[in-house]
């Protein structure tokens, strides 16, 4: 196996790698121990949580030759290739930072309602209903395209897709409980994980 090294995909690999740190970082001090009572909890969110991190193992597992471009391609496009993923990264990070910060004391791993629990709509939740989702996937796209083969990308999506419709069900059942007409109202104007879509 011979070894090649290319300037822009190990230019995005590097981007990749720093802003999973920078993303653990901000997942790591965002966790705040929460003192208040839960008044509900959807176990199910745990199946959700297992399958995305499959999708993320798959994304590093089914890796291409390091250093190397998704697609043999012309400079240009391999420009943008790299590119992407480094934008996609740091937006990524970005977003799942103003996420939590939204949430303040509400963020938790699991699904779950505090007692006093309120309905977050400013911030990224005033672009989407779940940006923390939003991020997940924006760091396994990127992650991907820097370092995965198709068939990795196309099974960690999958994974993802799955696991973060669990997630969506679940906390979205506890909102509805918990808020009623409110939610749907906020459901209906924003939509889910994708800005303008879904």
């Amino acid at each position: 196996m011979t070894f090649r090294f290319e300037i822009w995909p190990t230019l995005a690999f590097i981007v990749v790698v720093l802003s999973w740190v920078a993303f653990v970082i901000v997942f790591l001090t965002g966790m705040k121990t929460t003192y208040a009572a839960e008044s509900r909890r959807e176990r199910a969110s745990i199946i959700g949580i297992v399958l995305q991190a499959l999708s993320y193992a798959v994304v590093w597992t089914f890796h291409r030759q390091p250093f190397t471009a998704l697609t043999p391609s012309s400079k240009p496009l391999e420009v943008v290739i790299a590119v992407l993923p480094m934008i996609l990264a740091i937006s990524s990070v970005w977003f799942f930072h103003a996420a939590i910060r939204a949430l303040g004391k509400q963020w938790s791993l699991a699904a779950r309602v505090l007692e006093g629990h309120k309905l977050v709509r400013e911030g990224p939740y005033h672009i989407v209903r779940n940006p923390i989702y939003t991020a997940m996937f924006g760091m396994l796209l990127a992650t991907g395209l820097a370092i995965s083969a198709w068939l990795g990308l196309i099974v960690a999506i999958a994974l993802f897709a799955m696991g973060t419709t669990i997630r969506i069900r679940s906390e979205e059942r506890l909102l509805r409980n918990a808020f009623g007409e409110e939610f749907d109202a906020y459901a209906q104007k924003v939509p889910a994980i994708v800005p303008f879509m879904f």
